[in-house]
């Protein structure tokens, strides 16, 4: 087996981080600032170094496994070492255009650059290859149904607060976020959302208490039509991959909304990290304070307005001594996806989560063990 190295560690990699160290003492740790990353981890190791590509590349040998747990911009600079080197990559991040520019090189390499393994874009996946594979198998298959697909999670505060939200790390990519177009499909027609509060409806967890939220459209959800394995001929009615809120999210983000919407990114920065400072003053989680994440994936199939087949599978957790429910749910898959590489069942090349119904069950097994409440909603 290569060595293992985890980049990064910030507010989500340390549960993860532990958990791995705990298993295998002798993980290469590097990180911007070494002080930093051995007051969090120096109980378990003396193995920590201070992060520069040069240096990562001098420490890499033929089947590593490197984790990028930095900032999206160092995921191509980083994956492009380890094709280098013969080493694996993993990363919790989006796949990105050149992400997927990097599939041949890898392939001709036999290198795995696995991403999209975090709780959203991640654990999102694999309830979502579930239901999928469910629904095919089951007796109310039929091409004749008209599909409703939707998936939300949210990082919302356990105890609500008059902001309804309450930021883990610098609101700067929220902000950024909410100047951002997204793509779904309403009423069998495609639905380009210009800004998130453009589209923001009341949604009810399919459970007893059906909890409401407000939930919005985030990014593009079109590709995931194909990467989650619906079939060309489906009747697909509503898809969505979307971002969950609690209650008055919109109202209270009011004057928010107005402030971003005048900003040009491009252009004015100073302004950006001025709001983004003023909101991580006012509205930051203090130390020890609960966070709690919400997931709801849900594939529902219907036939002359009859449902034939309607599962969910629901997610709900938050902040206890192991740490935030934000970081447990980021960096467990990514452990995870360290373990798959090792034995051999991730393929060559870029790819997401993974979809064999074997490792799926697996996955969501120990998500289950991080989380207060998992389960399958059966509505059929």
């Amino acid at each position: 087996m290569g060595k293992i190295h985890w980049i990064g560690t910030g507010l989500s990699s340390i549960p993860g981080l532990r958990n791995i160290l705990a298993e295998i003492p002798d993980v290469h740790v590097w990180n911007r600032t070494e002080d930093k990353a051995v007051n969090l981890v120096g109980d378990l190791s003396n193995n920590i170094h201070k992060f520069d590509l040069k240096s990562l590349q001098r420490g890499l040998s033929r089947g590593d496994i490197v984790v990028s747990m930095l900032p999206g911009e160092w995921h191509i600079p980083i994956a492009k070492v380890c094709i280098d080197h013969f080493a694996h990559f993993v990363s919790s991040s989006y796949i990105s255009e050149e992400m997927q520019c990097l599939h041949e090189y890898a392939l001709a390499n036999n290198v795995t650059l696995m991403n999209e393994v975090g709780l959203d874009p991640g654990i999102d996946h694999l309830m979502a290859h579930f239901l999928v594979h469910d629904y095919k198998k089951s007796i109310a298959y039929d091409l004749d149904n008209e599909i409703d697909f939707v998936s939300y999670c949210g990082g919302i505060p356990k105890i609500p607060n008059e902001f309804c939200y309450k930021f883990s790390w610098s609101p700067t990519g929220v902000l950024k976020a909410l100047k951002s177009k997204a793509r779904s499909i309403k009423d069998f027609q495609e639905l380009v959302t210009e800004r998130p509060w453009h589209q923001v409806e009341h949604f009810a967890i399919p459970s007893e208490d059906r909890e409401q939220f407000e939930v919005y459209p985030n990014r593009d959800s079109l590709p995931f039509i194909k990467q989650y394995f619906f079939e060309d001929d489906w009747k697909i009615k509503t898809f969505v991959r979307g971002t969950l809120r609690n209650m008055g999210w919109k109202k209270a983000w009011k004057e928010i909304f107005k402030e971003i919407d005048s900003l040009d990114l491009d252009k004015e920065h100073s302004k950006l990290q001025h709001m983004s400072e003023r909101l991580w003053k006012a509205n930051s989680y203090g130390e020890n304070e609960p966070d709690r994440v919400v997931l709801n994936v849900s594939l529902k199939a219907s036939k002359n307005g009859a449902t034939r087949y309607e599962k969910s599978y629901f997610l709900d957790a938050w902040g206890d001594e192991r740490g935030t429910a934000m970081a447990r749910l980021v960096s467990l898959p990514v452990t995870l996806a360290i373990k798959e590489i090792i034995k051999g069942n991730i393929v060559s090349g870029v790819s997401a989560a993974p979809n064999s119904l074997k490792i799926v069950r697996d996955w969501l097994e120990q998500v289950g063990n991080e989380a207060q409440m998992l389960k399958l909603i059966d509505k059929s």
